[in-house]
């Protein structure tokens, strides 16, 4: 079954690319044709291109791994932000923090230090503080917690990097590639796709147009969390059975030694 289909992209505008004199020549083979100057994308591979993204992001999320959702650009980071969230999924909207996958442990450590103030304030250490401390404070957590409150949870490195628009967020990108981290990416025909692992060719500007294919992976990912919370609930039940059964055999086998036991303390006297 398809993720989603040519006439939801084309109406989302996915189509548009940018102008023929922007475009970058690896992403010819996505592009239909030209038109009045701006590129048109084919929306036939873009299908193809959703599908094979959301299969993989479904297995991905299937195993329980975390997939980091990037885009800071303006017009999209609201669905971004909420997509990502109704998959309980990490995030990245605000600036891109240098470092944050190839130095990740000091990133955590920024992250631990939000939850530490959290933590002073709510048994009142700070209560003796003066007003300009406190403020100096409050200034720090919140700037913490807009550039990494929405990876809060995100304990370890993610398993796969979601970008929109890949040249704007190439340094996103080249850290991936660094650790080897697979990259799906809403390509448009401004950027070069050679570095991403998941290529979905299609205009990044448009908020209808990111929506659209995100609402596609999301889909995607929220079945491989079912499913893993199915396999589990399959792995309880058949654990609870195997106790169950066990617990059902122990007498069976104490009657069973019982038995064995009588005769030969039956004999003994016999012998004497």
């Amino acid at each position: 079954m398809a993720r989603t289909n040519f006439e939801q992209l084309l109406q989302a505008g996915c189509h548009f690319g940018h102008l023929k004199r922007k475009w970058n020549p690896a992403m010819a083979p996505y592009i239909y044709t030209e038109r009045n100057g701006i590129h048109i994308i084919d929306l036939h591979k873009t299908v193809l291109k959703v599908d094979d993204a959301a299969e993989a992001l479904k297995n991905i999320a299937r195993q329980g791994k975390k997939i980091l959702f990037v885009g800071t650009k303006k017009q999209t980071k609201e669905v971004i932000a909420e997509k990502a969230t109704s998959v309980n999924m990490p995030y990245v909207i605000e600036r891109w923090p240098g470092g944050m996958l190839t130095n990740f442990p000091t990133i955590r450590k920024a992250v631990k230090k939000m939850a530490n103030i959290d933590k002073l304030m709510q048994d009142g250490t700070y209560g003796n503080l003066s007003k300009r401390e406190l403020l100096q404070i409050t200034r720090q957590r919140a700037k913490l917690e807009k550039n990494l409150g929405s990876i809060a949870d995100l304990t370890r490195l993610p398993s796969a990097l979601f970008v929109i628009d890949v040249m704007k967020e190439n340094i996103a990108v080249k850290e991936a590639n660094r650790l080897g981290i697979p990259v799906f990416g809403i390509v448009d025909t401004n950027s070069d796709p050679k570095n991403i692992d998941y290529v979905i060719p299609a205009n990044d500007d448009a908020k209808d147009s990111v929506e659209v294919i995100l609402n596609a992976c999301c889909a995607a990912i929220a079945e491989g969390l079912e499913e893993r919370k199915a396999e589990k609930a399959d792995e309880k039940a058949a654990e609870a059975q195997a106790e169950a059964e066990a617990v059902e055999a122990k007498p069976k086998r104490v009657r069973k030694a019982r038995k064995e036991e009588a005769p030969a303390e039956e004999a003994a006297p016999a012998a004497e």
